[in-house]
C-alpha cells in the first residue's frame, strides 16, 4: 500500500491546472498578491531584511529575484530571502484548520524555481494550488497539536508543501517527489521559543522551510533518498511532533475534490491570528467609545491562543519589542480602543510605548471559551464595563478575513496597495492574469522593488 507522501507525490506530479475549480485559481492568486503585497511593506519598513542581506552575502548563481535586491540569487537563496520578508509583519495569511501560515513558504519557493527555469504562469499556479493543499492537509490532521509542543506548523507543514510546488515545477516523478518529501521531513523545524522574550525568530521558520523545500526537491533530483513513510511511519513526522499515531487518511481520499486554498484566511491586522476574533469584536465597539472612560476589559479567546497571546500577562501588557507586541491580545485590545483602528504603525517602536495605550492594557483581562468555530476560525469576543456601570459585549465566531467572514477580492487588493504603496499597479496586473503569462522571470524585478 502506498505511503502517504508516496499518495500525496502522486496527487501533486498530475495535477494540471484545468483540474483545478476556477474560485480555487483565482484564490490562490489573490493569495500570491497578499504575500507579496506584505514583503513589499516589510522592506519599506526595513523589517525582516536580514535573511535577504545572509542569502546576499552567500551569493551563487542569479537565479531569482528578491524584493529590494537588484542583483538576482540562486533560487534557494532567493525563496529564504523572499519568505523572511513576507512573513516579517505577521500579515500574511493563515488557515486556520491547520494552524499554519500558508503561502509565505509556498509561493516564494515556487517563484523562485519558477523563475529559475523560466516556467509559465499557469505551471507556478498549478505547483502553489497542490502546495498549499498538502500544506494544509498535513496540519489539518493534527489540528494545534504542533502548537501544543511547542513547533511551528507554518515551517513543520509548509516544507512540505513547499517541496511539492518546487517538484511539480521541476517535472519531478512520483518516486522522486516522495524521496524529496521524505528528505524535507528531515529539514522540517521551528521553535516558538520566541515568545518567551519576544524575539523576532518566527520570521526565519518559513523561509527556512522555504528554502529547504527548493534543497530537499534538488536532493531528490540528484538521486538522495528520502523516507516514503516520513508522516506516517514509527519515526516520522507526527511521531516525533506531537508523539501519538496520526490518521491521515481523511486529508488524502479527498485530494482534488475539497479543496483548502480557498478556506486560506486573511489577515486584516498585522498581529497573531489568536488575537483577530476579539481584536474584530473590540473594533465594532469603538464608534463614540471614550477610553477614558474605561474601567474594566475582559477579553475571550479558545485557551489553545492563551500561551500565545495572553501569558505570560505581565510581558503581554507592556510589550518588551514590536513583535511581542504583535502577540499580545493585551496590547492590541488597548491600540484599538485608544486609536480606533490597529495597522502595521500599531506596532512600531514609538507606538509599543504611548502611555495611554499601555495604561489600558494593564485594564485588559482574559476568559477562555469554546466556540464551535474553532479551530475552523479564530474566533474571540470582548466585554467592556464602563465608569457609569454600562456593558459593552460583541463576539465574532468567525474573524474577518476567513472563508466565513470574507474579506472580497477588492479588500485584498486594496491591501496590497496599501502595503506595497504607488509604483506596482503592473505587478498586481500581472499576478491577477498569471495563467495567461509564458514566463514569470521578471515577475518581481519592477523597478520599484529594488
Amino acid at each position: 500500500m502506498a505511503t502517504a507522501a508516496e499518495r500525496f507525490a502522486e496527487w501533486a506530479t498530475g495535477l494540471e491546472l484545468g483540474d483545478v475549480p476556477g474560485d480555487v485559481v483565482e484564490a490562490a492568486k489573490l493569495h500570491l498578491l497578499d504575500t507579496l503585497g506584505c514583503g513589499l511593506a516589510a522592506h519599506a519598513l526595513g523589517v525582516a531584511t536580514e535573511g535577504r542581506t545572509a542569502m546576499a552575502e552567500a551569493g551563487g548563481e542569479a537565479q531569482a529575484a528578491v524584493i529590494g535586491l537588484d542583483p538576482a540569487l540562486p533560487a534557494a537563496g532567493a525563496a529564504f530571502a523572499n519568505a523572511m520578508l513576507c512573513h516579517g509583519l505577521d500579515f500574511d495569511d493563515t488557515h486556520s484548520d491547520s494552524v499554519s501560515h500558508v503561502s509565505v513558504v509556498v509561493c516564494p519557493a515556487a517563484l523562485a524555481v519558477a523563475e529559475a527555469r523560466e516556467a509559465t504562469g499557469a505551471e507556478t499556479l498549478t505547483a502553489i494550488v497542490a502546495g498549499n493543499e498538502i500544506t494544509t492537509r498535513i496540519g489539518m490532521a493534527a489540528p494545534s497539536a504542533f502548537h501544543a509542543r511547542g513547533f511551528h506548523p507554518t515551517a513543520v507543514c509548509g516544507v512540505f508543501g513547499g517541496t511539492a510546488a518546487v517538484c511539480r515545477l521541476t517535472a519531478a516523478d512520483v518516486a522522486t517527489t516522495a524521496s524529496a518529501l521524505g528528505i524535507a521531513g528531515s529539514f522540517a523545524g521551528g521553535l516558538f521559543a520566541y515568545l518567551a522574550d519576544g524575539t523576532a525568530t518566527k520570521p526565519m521558520h518559513p523561509a527556512w522551510a522555504a528554502h529547504g523545500a527548493v534543497i530537499a526537491s534538488r536532493l531528490a533530483a540528484l538521486g538522495a533518498e528520502g523516507p516514503p513513510s516520513v508522516l506516517e511511519g514509527k519515526f516520522g513526522l507526527y511521531h516525533a511532533f506531537v508523539d501519538r499515531r496520526v490518521d491521515l487518511e481523511p486529508q488524502l481520499r479527498d485530494l482534488g475534490e475539497r479543496w483548502e486554498t480557498p478556506r486560506i484566511a486573511y489577515k486584516p491586522y498585522p498581529a497573531c491570528h489568536f488575537i483577530h476574533g476579539s481584536l474584530g469584536a473590540t473594533g465594532s465597539l469603538c464608534d463614540g467609545l471614550d477610553p477614558d472612560e474605561i474601567e474594566d476589559v475582559v477579553v475571550s479567546v479558545p485557551e489553545a491562543g492563551v500561551s500565545l497571546v495572553l501569558e505570560p500577562a505581565e510581558a503581554k501588557v507592556a510589550p518588551r519589542s514590536e513583535y511581542e507586541a504583535k502577540f499580545s491580545l493585551q496590547y492590541s485590545t488597548a491600540a484599538m480602543l485608544v486609536h480606533g483602528q490597529v495597522g502595521v504603525r500599531s506596532y512600531m517602536d514609538d507606538a509599543i510605548r504611548d502611555a495611554r495605550v499601555l495604561d489600558l492594557a494593564r485594564k485588559v483581562r482574559y476568559e477562555t471559551k469554546e466556540y464551535e468555530t474553532y479551530p475552523a476560525a479564530f474566533p474571540g469576543g470582548v466585554r467592556i464595563r464602563l465608569r457609569d456601570g454600562r456593558v459593552l459585549e460583541a463576539e465574532l465566531p468567525h474573524q474577518r478575513g476567513g472563508p466565513e467572514n470574507p474579506m472580497t477580492p477588492d479588500e485584498v487588493r486594496a491591501k496590497f496597495r496599501e502595503n506595497a504603496g504607488p509604483g506596482y499597479e503592473e505587478l498586481e496586473e500581472a499576478i491577477l492574469r498569471l495563467e495567461e503569462l509564458d514566463s514569470v522571470r521578471g515577475l518581481l524585478r519592477e523597478p520599484a522593488i529594488a
